[in-house]
């Protein structure tokens, strides 16, 4: 189970993230807890599986208005299918990458999967009570859901 000190380092590893790529910040909602049913995954969405000391998956899940803006921000006017794709497995890799600096090495993340099309989320692991943290950046909305035990 997510301790608050572990909630608090991905919002941290997020809006760093947006500071940094898109040069404007992101406000993060209010974390919760999904007791029933999946996350939505939006229309990109962005998976690592984690390993090691903590077991499980971080995935980060974007409307497509959202990664066009923000592609265009990184002065990129390829938006295509393939940079969109591109862009939210980078989003989900960095995120991850900045929480595994405060984790350890312990913390393993794979190579970014990507899947497009708004759903329900892809089977979770086993025992495991995903956290969604709501990022709002400019007039969108995507969300990180990390789920680790």
């Amino acid at each position: 189970m997510l301790e608050e000190r572990d909630i608090r380092t991905f919002v941290q590893g997020t809006t760093h993230y947006f500071e940094v790529a898109a040069q404007q910040t992101a406000s993060v909602g209010s974390p919760y807890l999904v007791t029933q049913g999946l996350p939505q995954m939006s229309d990109y969405t962005g998976i690592i599986s984690v390993s090691g000391r903590r077991n499980g998956i971080v995935y980060f899940s974007a409307p497509r208005g959202m990664l066009t803006v923000l592609l265009m921000k990184m002065n990129e006017s390829n938006v295509s299918h393939e940079n969109l794709c591109d862009l939210v497995g980078e989003v989900a890799n960095t995120i991850s990458g900045n929480v595994r600096r405060d984790f350890g090495k312990d913390f393993q993340i794979s190579v970014p999967t990507v899947r497009s099309g708004a759903g329900p989320a892809m089977e979770l692991p086993a025992a495991c009570r995903p956290v969604v943290i709501p990022i709002n950046w400019r007039s969108h909305v995507a969300k990180l859901v990390v789920c680790l035990k």
